[in-house]
């Protein structure tokens, strides 16, 4: 008796899996694909330890900022937090993009159809949309000037909530993307 696998939903092609795959192919044939992959054996390696210190530094600074906005450490000023942990972040994800990038161009048809790859890029999209909404809210803009008053705190621990539901996403999905 054969028995043969049923057709998953993920196989069916779609509209959107076929730009995917055209757009994956032509990020791992373009010349940032081929330079990666002509780098020898130990470029991946370095880029991907780039990525990984460009994740920590932006997680890294993301989380005591939240943290923060979310109550902890009340002692310590908003103000005096707010500015070196948002310039580390920037910085982390500028390493981490300029890392990825490549990272993702090497074998990139490799990926298509992987779960993980669709759920990260979406979360990385709703984290900075989060960060864009918080950064122009006007509890944002008046921590460095003035106490701000519960409902404004509140405004920005929510902010600090999908922050931290975001970035987790992403950096779980990213971490899967190997492994399927």
């Amino acid at each position: 008796m054969c028995v043969t696998a049923k057709p998953s939903i993920t196989s069916i092609p779609t509209a959107n899996s076929v730009t995917e795959a055209k757009v994956f192919a032509w990020l791992e044939q373009s010349p940032l694909g081929a330079l990666v992959r002509s780098l020898g054996v130990w470029s991946y390696g370095v880029i991907n330890l780039v990525h990984i210190l460009g994740i920590i530094l932006l997680f890294g600074s993301i989380l005591i900022l939240d943290l923060r906005l979310l109550g902890a450490w009340r002692q310590i000023p908003l103000a005096t937090l707010s500015q070196p942990t948002t310039r580390m972040a920037q910085i982390g994800f500028v390493l981490a993009v300029a890392s990825g990038l490549p990272m993702l161009s090497v074998k990139t048809t490799d990926y298509i159809g992987n779960p993980f790859l669709l759920i990260k890029f979406p979360a990385i999209a709703l984290a900075l949309v989060n960060v864009w909404l918080v950064h122009r809210t006007i509890a944002w803009r008046a921590h460095r000037q003035r106490d701000l008053v519960p409902a404004e705190q509140r405004r920005l621990a929510q902010g600090a909530a999908f922050s931290l539901a975001f970035w987790l996403t992403a950096i779980t999905s990213g971490r899967m993307i190997g492994y399927w």
